[in-house]
Formats: C-alpha cells, sequence, structure tokens
C-alpha cells in the first residue's frame, strides 16, 4: 500500500495564508490580519444559523424594516448582531457602517485603526427557498486621529481606499473570498474541522462571457443604452443568468465570465445597490481579478461617496464586457447631448 496516500495534505487554512502575507502590508503589525479574522469567525457562525434555519424558528421577516426601507429578515437581524460583536470584540475597528443600521456603530475600540463597511446578510429574501445568500465586507484604514471615536471622513472614503474587501457565499459549499490588493483568493469551508481552506488561488475573471445578469422585470424603464447592450446580449446567445443574490450571481460571473448590471431605473433612478458595502468591495475584488467594475461611465472606486448609504448604479464583471456597454451609454449620452 502507497503509505502516501493515507495522510493527504488537506491544504492551506486562511489563517495560515493571512499570515503568510502578512508581509504584504509595510505599514501593518498585525491587526489587518486580526481583523479578517474576525470576520472568518463570524462567517462561520453565521453558516451555522443559516445551515440550521430550517430547524428553528429564525427562517422569515422579522417584523420591521432597515434603514434601506427593506423589510428585514430574522436572519438579517442575527448576522448583524453577529459580525459587529466579532469585530468589535476583535478590538481592531473603530467604526462600523452596516446595512442593517442607519446611523454609525461605534465599537468603543477608539485606539483601532480600520474602520469596517458590510453588508451582513446580502439576498436574504431568499433564505426561505434555500437559494445561496452572502456577507459583502469592506475595510479602510481610518483616516481621523487615534483615540477617539471614528468620524464621518472615516466611513465616507473612496474605494481607491480599501485595503481589503471581500464576500462570503453560504451555498452549496461555503465560501470566503478576499483580496487585499494582491491579488484574488477563495477559501472553502471545511465543516468537520471548522476551518476554512485554499481552494481558488489567484482566481483570474475572464476576459469576456456570455452571461448577462440583470432583473429584466425593470427592462420597460431601461435606458436607451442599458437596452440596447440587453439586445446586443441576446443577439449574441448570451444565457441571462439572474439568482437575485448579489452574491450569488457576482460569483458565478467571477468565475465564468459575465456581467452583472443593476442600473438606474424609474423605480431607483440612483441605483439599489449601496457603493460602500456592496458596489465598493465587489469593485475591488473585480478589478484585481482582471475584471471591471463602473456606474456606465466612471470607475467605481473613484466615486466620491456623500452619505455612508449613498446608492449607485453598477455594471461589473468581464472587462471587454463592461466596456460594451459603457459604450451603449456613451452612445446614449452623446445622442440626448445632441437634441
Amino acid at each position: 500500500m502507497d503509505h502516501n496516500k493515507l495522510a493527504l495534505p488537506v491544504g492551506t487554512t486562511l489563517d495560515r495564508f493571512i499570515m503568510r502575507k502578512q508581509e504584504d502590508f509595510p505599514y501593518a503589525t498585525g491587526e489587518l490580519s486580526q481583523l479578517l479574522r474576525d470576520i472568518a469567525l463570524a462567517a462561520k457562525i453565521v453558516n451555522r444559523e443559516i445551515n440550521r434555519s430550517g430547524l428553528i424558528d429564525i427562517a422569515g421577516a422579522y417584523g420591521s424594516q432597515n434603514v434601506q426601507g427593506e423589510d428585514q429578515q430574522k436572519l438579517d437581524v442575527i448576522a448583524n448582531i453577529r459580525f459587529i460583536r466579532a469585530l468589535r470584540n476583535g478590538g481592531e475597528v473603530c467604526t462600523i457602517i452596516s446595512e442593517e443600521d442607519d446611523e454609525m456603530i461605534q465599537t468603543g475600540n477608539n485606539q483601532g485603526k480600520y474602520v469596517v463597511a458590510i453588508d451582513p446578510l446580502d439576498g436574504s429574501s431568499n433564505i426561505d427557498v434555500n437559494v445561496s445568500i452572502g456577507t459583502i465586507f469592506s475595510i479602510y484604514r481610518r483616516v481621523s486621529p487615534t483615540g477617539r471615536e471614528g468620524t464621518a471622513a472615516d466611513c465616507q472614503q473612496p474605494g481607491t481606499h480599501q485595503v481589503a474587501a471581500g464576500y462570503v457565499i453560504y451555498g452549496s459549499s461555503t465560501m470566503l473570498v478576499y483580496t487585499t490588493g494582491n491579488g484574488v483568493n477563495g477559501f472553502t469551508y471545511e465543516h468537520s474541522l471548522g476551518e476554512f481552506f485554499l481552494s481558488h488561488p489567484d482566481i483570474q475573471t475572464p476576459k469576456t462571457g456570455n452571461i448577462y445578469s440583470i432583473n429584466e422585470g425593470s427592462s420597460d424603464s431601461f435606458s436607451p443604452g442599458v437596452a440596447a447592450f440587453v439586445k446586443q446580449c441576446k443577439d449574441n446567445s448570451f444565457s441571462a443568468r439572474y439568482i437575485g443574490s448579489l452574491v450569488a450571481d457576482f460569483h458565478r460571473n467571477l468565475l465564468k465570465g459575465g456581467i452583472y448590471i443593476y442600473p438606474a431605473t424609474a423605480k431607483n433612478p440612483k441605483g439599489k445597490l449601496r457603493l460602500m458595502y456592496e458596489c465598493n468591495p465587489l469593485a475591488f475584488i473585480v478589478e484585481q481579478a482582471g475584471g471591471k467594475s463602473s456606474n456606465g461611465y466612471q470607475r467605481t472606486m473613484e466615486i466620491e461617496p456623500k452619505t455612508p448609504h449613498e446608492r449607485c448604479p453598477v455594471f461589473i464583471g468581464s472587462r471587454e464586457l463592461v466596456e460594451h456597454a459603457e459604450a451603449h451609454l456613451a452612445k446614449e449620452k452623446k445622442a440626448v447631448a445632441s437634441k
């Protein structure tokens, strides 16, 4: 018997990978590494809650709305509590902005060097039908002096100032994907060991693809440029894939090639997705993987946020497809200007 096969290595754990990569940050002394571990710990706890949601009474609506005017699910509230608690107890974060809270959350860690923007549970309305959902997070270095509470300036930085960003997808397997500006790596959760293991090293998204993801139920209010691009996709026999969970749609297109679009519509003239904790972190990831993200006219990460919960349109995915969409919007803008 080949004894080598009896003890095959299980792979690199997230903790070990983070420690190895710490040298990528000349200014870091371990705080960012600890912060990423805190997020991973909260993700494990939320994963446990999601997996037993059908067995105990934590599925369904919570009975209130969040700051966005959206109906909260019970697991929205649970995930928000878990991530805030992990970040507060970790000690590295001074301030948090969350989709579920109107105001900035001061952790009491006034010496903390970092600010976190987070969507604790994206796509939570899909929980009851067992569809993939996720967590999205973005990490910034604070710009205000340490020793005091974080400020609005800390929480309204452009995406180019991100030091790390990532997402967790809770699906057929649970994955954590993140970047610190040195490529994108994905880790799959091994339940029996309670560890994330490196499964998708150095993720590169295809330059183009044949998938477009957009809610065509709003097609009557698409602008001419968006409508023209969608028609081009159909004329080229693209596959329409839209789950309704941003993380799930983004993750599929990141790996397979495609474009995700949430444009401005009559119902949401400024777009629906939030810049700070949805668009910016995913833009950071897709750019590090070789893709592109914009609001149709401007690079997503260069948009100057005016409020923590600011919304914006997004065109994100394979570089060539995003550039084709931008070209259609440029034609639309030129046609309007010439009238």
